[in-house]
């Protein structure tokens, strides 16, 4: 019986997508439910699932792109092979027999040379050898591994510097004047038309201020094992980010508005985008109601957010919706930048690298670890004061956390019914 597989719909008013990757080969078994494609829509990669058992008949080649509902491959059920799912049987333990000194001497090379062929560790390098390779960018096809099972030891990389690398070996530029032509992805060329569309459609600009991370950093260096002990999660500086952006907004309600046609939509929640890297680009997940959540339960999220991103299982509906956008180009070693406005909202918050520099404080210069902050907004919306008011808030916030649990009022004021 022929079984086809057909596109399923990614979302509302998707039609057509792409057909990213093949993971398995034409004329392969296939299990049961088990990923045998990866489809890019305009929004995100999906996978499509086998929905029975059988020999596998590709019928749309990898890069091209298929209307919603067409059959891209057939499973043959009548076609039986090894299911991977079938438990492994228990191999008896062979007797030992006698056997001649010289098939005693050859026999160990050749079951070593067999474990190093199938074995995990073959090609993988050991914890310090992993460091050297990284700091000199040396690949680890370049390296003659010598440890149990193929594993490369932090003597093997040390041999192998001290033989030398030519250039090509190490940087992987030959000296040549070729090119390469990829086709963009679904997801890559909306994500090209967005942001065009957000520079010629929105009047965008961008104010800074910078942030001393002292505070934070402080109770991060405190609290930071009790919080993992309690929570199951280490404690960042995203999770403070967030909930400073959410009391922020509460003050600035322009900051968290969008335009729709010709009304202003004004948020009566904090529905938090945070842009996660994913490995075919950024991806924006939604926190819902961030609001109402605890620091524990913003980096629970978060974490299984980015999770999700790196094995390209977000959703759509991961991504739908959202009233404001935080991005961190700090973890890259971003000093400054101007994020872009994600559509329809109308502002976005970067974060930056944390860098120690001298600063006055109190007439006295003191070095600190600081941190650029910026906002880009959509002026039609938000104007000069409520941009610059909304940044001020945030520092003010992230520099003194404790007003984060008093509306952003100062806890001696509310002690003091100020």
């Amino acid at each position: 019986m022929l079984i086809e597989m057909k596109v399923p719909s990614p979302g509302e008013s998707i039609t057509e997508v792409q057909i990213a990757r093949w993971l398995k080969k034409d004329g392969d078994f296939v299990d049961k439910d088990e990923e045998i494609c990866e489809i890019d829509s305009d929004k995100a990669t999906l996978t499509i699932n086998a929905q029975e058992a059988g020999g596998l008949k590709i019928l749309a080649p990898e890069g091209q792109s298929v209307k919603v509902g067409a059959v891209v491959a057939t499973i043959d059920t009548n076609v039986k092979g090894e299911s991977k799912k079938a438990p492994v049987k228990e191999v008896k333990k062979e007797e030992p027999v006698a056997v001649k000194k010289e098939e005693q001497k050859a026999q160990p090379v050749a079951v070593a040379a067999k474990e190093t062929k199938t074995s995990y560790a073959n090609g993988i390098p050991s914890i310090a050898a992993q460091k050297i390779m990284e700091e000199k960018n040396i690949p680890a096809g370049k390296i003659a591994a010598s440890g149990k099972d193929g594993r490369i030891t932090k003597g093997d990389v040390l041999q192998a510097l001290s033989a030398g690398f030519n250039a090509e070996a190490v940087s992987g530029w030959g000296g040549t004047r070729d090119t390469e032509r990829q086709k963009m992805t679904s997801l890559r060329k909306k994500l090209a038309q967005r942001l065009v569309a957000v520079k010629n459609e929105t009047a965008m600009l961008t104010t800074f201020n910078e942030v001393d991370m002292s505070g934070i950093m402080a109770i991060r260096a405190k609290y930071k094992d009790k919080f993992k002990e309690a929570f199951g999660v280490n404690i960042g500086f995203m999770s403070f980010f967030t909930k400073a952006v959410t009391e922020a907004l509460n003050h600035f309600p322009a900051v968290n508005a969008q335009i729709d046609g010709e009304e202003i939509v004004y948020h009566k929640y904090a529905d938090i985008g945070i842009a996660v890297s994913a490995p075919k680009g950024l991806v924006v997940p939604v926190l819902r109601n961030a609001e109402t959540k605890t620091l524990a339960q913003i980096e629970n999220e978060i974490k299984t957010l980015a999770l999700k991103a790196r094995d390209n299982k977000i959703t759509i509906d991961d991504m739908t919706g959202g009233t404001f956008t935080i991005t961190n180009g700090g973890v890259f070693g971003s000093l400054m930048s101007t994020p872009i406005i994600n559509p329809p909202q109308s502002a976005i918050l970067g974060m930056h690298n944390v860098v120690d520099r001298p600063i006055a404080v109190n007439g006295q210069v003191v070095i600190r670890p600081m941190m650029f902050i910026a906002l880009s907004y959509d002026h039609r919306v938000i104007d000069g004061r409520e941009s610059v008011g909304f940044l001020v808030k945030v520092k003010e916030m992230v520099e003194n956390p404790a007003k984060m649990l008093f509306g952003a009022k100062d806890p001696v004021e509310v002690l003091l019914g100020l």
